[in-house]
């Protein structure tokens, strides 16, 4: 006889779960002692929030698994709701238990209880209750099958006390079956035609590749597509990293010429939400042929000339095929090229500045020196991490993860957790902002404890610059409320939580600071003073 908690840990171990995140809590300890045996991890951490947005960064690097965050009721739940929220827009297919007072006494007021279910249903893909310990298996494998399939997102699943820790025989219930539902299936033949017949009319098309690239695992696909077409290529969301940034067809800095100009758009991926103006950073007279998982995606916003429902990648190499040949946009993407050198070569002054409080595209190209192929860099924060994506060249697939479209401040750390237990061998790095490191930066403690020795780097600005900037602006610099903060030695709290911190107030010791950081062999934080900029900044990664 075991109990119901081992059930769980034993479908999760058959569901290829090696590890899981959480944050001590009596609902759900049955579920830890059940992972003691299964040989599953348990990762605790500080916060709640922090244990959700850790499994969505497990999930988003390991395609076709979940990432599972194990709450505890009432607060425990509640922390963790801007996780699943964060979750739910990126597409991150979690698994979120939640516990629950006993059964015996629901609805009587127990200890933290609250109706967590329907508080996640309008942001999950699936949320349920199981009442039933030998049930419980049953209803693991439903939720996982849901959040990995189709257009992929978070599944809620809340477990009573009483239930969990039931006593049951686990001979007695089957093991449920796990397979790959995962959108594998093409658009019809005479859709792909039509978008190819759109694609080889035009003069100067564009590809702009977005998140449901990378659930596609397409990567390969695009750059067999652009390679064929030298058609030039542009990415956002999780559908940075799928193309090189050295690749002749990848660009950085020109899309705004680039959609300007543009009489067909390939949007693979990229939904037209804000990031796009809701379609309208697309001429009016210029044709789209959109490429999603989501049929409901096609069209949104602004009707698509076509559309190519089915994974992403599958209908690349369709339309490449299509295509044929005798199709070569290489003298519109050189027309590009040089934009991007002048863009470059406008930026230079800033990269090599000297000034003191540092530049902070200074910063940027510090940094950028660091990087390596096989890092992983995850960004939290507003500006200085805009700035740092125009300068920071991404590394090979999977090595780049922000929040995503919810914006989510506070991701950093727990990301970097994910990231590095999924990656021993590869070093991870954070690039901060100050406010951004002040939501979640308790986490590397949890960094200590676990002996992951994870870099990050604050740019220091002592605001929260992205609303600092457009409130001077519209009130005046003698109206600032709420956007100023001071310039904290965030590098001594790390020091005091067994970790390795750097200060740095001049250019020049950014490069010796950060190989410091790295090479401590600890949990590392390099807090650098940056110039705080009230009104337009110099430069032109804001525009």
């Amino acid at each position: 006889m075991t109990h119901g908690g081992r059930l769980a840990a034993r479908t999760l171990k058959a569901a290829g779960v090696e590890c899981v995140f959480t944050l001590s809590g009596g609902h759900v300890m049955a579920i830890y002692d059940g992972c003691i045996d299964e040989g599953i991890e348990v990762i605790d951490v500080r916060h709640e929030q922090a244990a959700v947005h850790a499994a969505d960064a497990w999930a988003r690097l390991h395609p076709g698994k979940v990432g599972v965050a194990i709450l505890t009721a009432g607060p425990g739940v509640t922390d963790g709701v801007t996780g699943v929220a964060n979750a739910w827009r990126a597409n991150s297919p979690i698994l979120v238990f939640g516990g629950q007072g006993p059964f015996n006494n629901l609805r009587r007021g127990s200890l933290q209880e609250m109706d967590h279910v329907s508080v996640m249903k309008p942001i999950s893909k699936w949320a349920d209750a199981c009442y039933e310990t030998s049930r419980i298996g049953e209803y693991i494998e439903l939720a996982i099958r849901t959040a990995v399939s189709g257009i992929p997102g978070p599944a809620f699943l809340e477990i009573p006390m009483d239930v969990l820790g039931a006593p049951l025989d686990l001979d007695t219930i089957p093991e449920p079956r796990f397979r790959d539902y995962r959108v594998m299936s093409g658009a019809p033949a005479q859709q792909v035609e039509d978008a190819a017949a759109i694609v080889a009319a035009a003069e100067h098309p564009m590809v702009m590749a977005g998140t449901s690239l990378k659930w596609s695992e397409g990567g390969p696909a695009l750059q067999r597509f652009v390679e064929a077409t030298n058609i030039p290529a542009y990415t956002n969301g999780m559908a940075r990293g799928q193309l090189s940034m050295d690749h002749p067809r990848f660009f950085n800095r020109t899309r705004k010429l680039a959609l300007g100009k543009a009489d067909v758009v390939v949007l693979a991926g990229t939904t037209l939400d804000f990031r796009m103006r809701f379609g309208a950073s697309i001429p009016a007279d210029a044709k789209i042929v959109q490429l999603d998982l989501d049929e409901t995606l096609i069209g949104q916003n602004r009707a698509a000339d076509v559309g190519l429902v089915g994974n992403l990648g599958v209908n690349l190499d369709a339309l490449r095929v299509a295509l044929g040949a005798d199709v070569d946009f290489s003298g519109w993407s050189a027309e590009l090229r040089s934009a991007e050198d002048e863009a470059d070569a406008a930026l230079a002054g800033q990269l090599h500045s000297d000034e003191v409080p540092i530049d902070p595209l200074r910063l940027c190209k510090e940094i950028a020196a660091a990087v390596t192929d096989d890092m992983i860099v995850i960004g939290d924060g507003g500006d200085i991490v805009a700035q740092a994506s125009k300068v920071i060249r991404v590394p090979a697939n999977g090595g780049w993860m922000d929040p995503g479209p919810l914006g989510t401040l506070g991701v950093g750390m727990p990301f970097a957790l994910a990231a590095q237990k999924a990656n021993p061998d590869k070093r991870v790095m954070i690039v901060y902002g100050d406010g951004a490191f002040g939501l979640n930066g308790f986490e590397f403690d949890t960094a200590v404890r676990f002996g992951l020795p994870i870099v990050g780097i604050v740019g220091n600005d002592a605001a929260w610059g992205q609303m600092l900037r457009p409130q001077a602006v519209i009130y005046g610099e003698d109206r600032l409320v709420a956007t100023e903060l001071n310039r904290t030695r965030y590098d001594k709290v790390v020091e005091a939580l067994g970790g390795h911190g750097e200060h740095v107030t001049e250019p020049d010791q950014i490069a010796p600071a950060i190989e410091r950081a790295f090479a401590s062999g600890l949990p590392a934080l390099v807090n650098v003073e940056i110039r705080t900029d009230k009104g337009m900044p110099k430069g032109s990664t804001y525009v």
